[in-house]
């Protein structure tokens, strides 16, 4: 029997990209600050970004686009290049990182030159390990008559195991606990474990705390996984800052409460006026100091993110502080009063 054959179009690179972007300042830089196009270089280099604004001036250049990593609150520079690389652009990156006591540089270019593509390396060997520096080229593709699309390519970005084992080593040895040295190990391996499912969430560098944050698309919320080695228990919670941090949390509770224990079950709702953050949090006990253990923790973990920002991220893109900011700056005042007494 003859099978019927599935027609497939060419799959085509626009050579000119001008044709696309006329101009950087004009065309580029305000195509990429959209939500959608800054989402899709962020899913590149493993960052979820977040606009701040458009040509920021530090000293007397201008920074095409000032972003941040939600899940972190710290700066990301983004500097466009719709041309080859050039020196002057890396010493604006330079310029850019200090004026703005930016963590992560991100340098955008058509093609980049073998030698700025081995200085974004030679900067991520040498800076600490809290700065990174990646290099993407930006492509154009399109299938026949097909509307065009971008596509990044990430060619210089930071070493996360080296950079993950210099943080354990400049600490001092001596100083990292058997504790620490146990998260270390358990959030790498939980990290290889997300790539190796293939999972679309991503999440950042391990390191030797007992959680580990991932974004959910907005700045001031992060799901935060943590392990109690002493205490044996594992949980995930929705952790939320800033100044509307209880009017953000009321509004949760009360317009959105019950799908949410519908969907993630029976959580802890956690706020006061004396806490920094507000937390609605999931707990189980677990034994996470036997590492017999992790595969099971592993597949908990995965799924649970995976439902949590599916469930929570539509729900906190849309949030309004608004409805309960009032309430929210009566009940931090009354707490303050009785704080005097």
């Amino acid at each position: 029997m003859t099978q019927d054959i599935v027609p497939m179009g060419r799959l085509t690179a626009v050579q000119d990209i001008r044709t696309v972007w006329p101009g950087e300042a004009t065309h580029f830089t305000p195509w990429l600050a959209q939500a959608e196009n800054i989402g899709v270089l962020g899913e590149a280099i493993g960052l979820e970004l977040e606009v701040e604004s458009q040509e920021v001036s530090v000293g007397p250049f201008s920074a095409d686009i000032l972003c941040k990593d939600t899940v972190t609150g710290h700066y990301v520079v983004i500097e466009n290049q719709i041309e080859r690389t050039d020196h002057g652009h890396l010493g604006q990156l330079l310029t850019y990182a200090a004026g703005l006591d930016a963590v992560s540089i991100v340098w955008v270019a058509r093609r980049f030159a073998d030698e700025h593509r081995a200085a974004l390396d030679w900067l991520n060997r040498i800076t600490a390990e809290s700065i990174n520096f990646f290099g993407v080229e930006i492509e154009v593709w399109r299938i026949g008559d097909s509307a065009m699309a971008p596509k990044f390519n990430v060619v210089s970005q930071p070493n996360d195991w080296a950079k993950s084992v210099k943080q354990s080593a400049s600490t001092n040895a001596s100083a990292i606990t058997e504790s620490q040295q146990l998260h270390l190990e358990f959030w790498t391996q939980f990290r290889q474990f997300m790539d190796d499912r293939q999972s679309t969430i991503k999440t950042q560098s391990p390191s030797t705390d007992s959680w580990l944050n991932v974004a959910v698309g907005r700045s001031g919320f992060v799901i935060c996984l943590r392990n109690g080695m002493k205490n044996s228990y594992s949980e995930i919670m929705l952790v939320i800052s800033g100044p509307d941090k209880a009017a953000y949390f009321e509004n949760l509770r009360a317009n959105h409460g019950p799908e949410i224990e519908h969907h993630l079950g029976p959580v802890e709702w956690r706020d006061s006026p004396q806490r920094k953050e507000a937390q609605i949090g999931l707990r189980r006990n677990t034994t996470p100091v036997d590492r017999t253990t992790w595969p099971e923790l592993d597949e908990w973990f995965a799924s649970a993110l995976e439902e949590w920002v599916k469930v929570l991220g539509p729900i906190i893109r849309t949030l309004d502080a608004s409805e309960f900011r009032e309430a929210a700056s009566v009940e931090l005042g009354d707490a303050e009063g009785g704080n005097d007494h």
